[in-house]
């Protein structure tokens, strides 16, 4: 599989083939950063617009900003695809890719070697490149002044302005700096505390966490970068679901189709992307926190009030005219359910690489795109959905919160509600078809959970009994013949119903 798009080095380039293929829009006209902003985006993103540059931002205090902000960058599911350097239709080739860069087969033969000299070129490209100077160390402002950012206030409800769109590069402890092979990069939201003081909201089974703890193991302060306006393929990089021992810098390089470029931090000892916009260094001490939120989040709801780490910020670098990237979070549609949607694909893979018999599987967006999930199998034996099912939530972490899980036959198309209804009414008897589990791990922000990490998960099976599974035939489903079908093609093309 090869990129059909050239590759993006920074955002900037990304910008630009949006603008050629007509999908920017620049704002001229001043919007508030004060829930004005994210109202625009909302309503352009639910009607599939563009791209939008916002080059007159207005604080709260009725300044402007000195920088533009951009959002809605993968408010589409064509511009995700086109940041992993390919059309919406070559996402399932690109699935199958990283499935097979995960888990090489050694080549059979000259030939089949040849073949694969794709699949070798992209491991070049997770080698990083080092620079001695880069184009967001142009400017560098010690003391630090957060407030400088042009960050938006997404809700009414929400505790102030927040950082939607950080990648926080972080290190375990005892590791080298220069291996940036051992750097988690992870998407946590940051909430400003005045000039030099932000908290990080990393839960506890992410890398950035487990890095924390590592370090307040040793007694000694974690150093944090935080980069504000990635390339495509680095942000995306870090919003997937990788494995941990992948490095999502690396990975990036993979997707982007060339080396991740990297430069050594001012203040901390970390290699950060030479071509990002911004980008914010700093320490976290072991056990400083304090208390962030509420602030909306996707599922429709505000999170409650809790404890997370301060990072004391000990300098900002950044590009001479920086470009501010902002999001929001809130009920679908928002752009991680439309970036969700795009894994999905991404994901099937590798998924079936894990259970085979899977055929296709949806996370509707609706569901804040992992609550549920639809799957359909080649059904071949009694147990089978259940099988699946149990393998979904035990093999794959990204199911981890997946609070049902409905399983069909794969004569029904799992995204199709319709289908799935009929499903249902047809193939499935509750008392029969239903697995409740109790007391698995659940997002704690999922405020039907009975407590808070834990609650129940139900699969339903939807498929054809067969064998132990019934003691009566099953009915036959009714179909046109292929021949019927064929002739009333050709009447209705005839008649015009075409």
């Amino acid at each position: 599989m090869r990129r059909t798009l050239p590759p993006f080095p920074d955002l900037r380039a990304f910008l630009d083939w949006c603008k050629k293929a007509g999908t920017l829009h620049g704002i001229a006209a001043p919007v508030a950063l004060q829930e004005e902003m994210t109202a625009v985006h909302a309503g352009v993103l639910a009607r599939g617009g563009p791209v939008l540059r916002f080059d007159q931002p207005i604080r709260p205090d009725g300044q402007a900003a000195e920088m533009s902000v951009i959002t809605n960058l993968f408010g589409t599911e064509d511009r995700v695809a086109a940041g992993l350097g390919v059309t919406r239709a070559e996402i399932p080739a690109l699935g199958a890719f990283l499935a097979a860069l995960r888990t090489p087969a050694p080549p059979d033969g000259v030939r089949d070697a040849v073949r694969r000299l794709p699949q070798l070129k992209a491991l070049l490209a997770s080698r990083d490149r080092r620079l001695d100077r880069a184009p967001v160390q142009e400017c560098m402002h010690t003391p630090p002044d957060l407030t400088r950012l042009p960050v938006p206030v997404c809700w009414p409800g929400d505790a102030g302005p927040l950082i939607t769109w950080p990648v926080v590069l972080t290190r375990p402890a005892g590791s080298d700096p220069a291996d940036s092979g051992q750097y988690n990069a992870g998407v946590y939201r940051a909430q400003p505390l005045g000039p030099d003081r932000l908290i990080l909201r990393w839960l506890a089974h992410r890398g950035g966490a487990a890095h924390h703890r590592s370090w307040a193991q040793a007694g000694a302060r974690m150093p944090v970068a935080i980069i504000l306006g990635a390339d495509p393929a680095l942000l995306l990089a870090a919003a997937l679901p990788l494995p941990e021992t992948v490095s999502e810098l690396g990975f990036s390089g993979v997707l982007r189709g060339s080396r991740t470029r990297l430069t050594a931090a001012r203040t901390v000892p970390l290699h950060v992307p030479a071509d990002a916009e911004i980008i914010l260094e700093g320490w976290i001490a072991p056990n400083e926190t304090a208390p962030e939120g509420p602030f909306g989040d996707h599922t429709g709801y505000y999170n409650a009030v809790e404890p997370f780490p301060v990072m004391r910020i000990s300098a900002i670098t950044h590009r001479r005219d920086p470009l501010y990237l902002s999001t929001y979070t809130g009920r679908p549609p928002d752009e991680p359910s439309v970036i969700g949607a795009v894994f999905n694909d991404l994901a099937l893979p590798v998924i079936r690489q894990q259970i085979p018999e899977v055929r296709d599987l949806w996370l509707p967006p609706a569901a804040c795109s992992y609550r549920i999930a639809i799957v359909s199998i080649e059904k071949r034996y009694p147990g089978q959905a259940r099988r699946a099912m149990l393998a979904l939530w035990g093999m794959l972490p990204q199911f981890t919160y997946t609070k049902m899980i409905l399983v069909v036959d794969d004569d029904i198309n799992p995204r199709d509600w319709n289908d799935v209804a009929w499903a249902l009414a047809t193939r499935f008897d509750p008392a029969r078809d239903s697995v409740i589990l109790d007391r698995t791990p659940m997002d704690y922000l999922d405020f039907a959970s009975p407590l808070e990490g834990l609650a129940g998960k139900i699969g339903l099976d939807a498929t054809t009994k067969i064998g132990a599974e019934t003691k009566r035939p099953f009915g036959t489903v009714m179909r046109h013949s292929p021949t019927a079908e064929a002739a009333a093609m050709a009447i209705l093309a005839r008649e015009g119903f075409a």
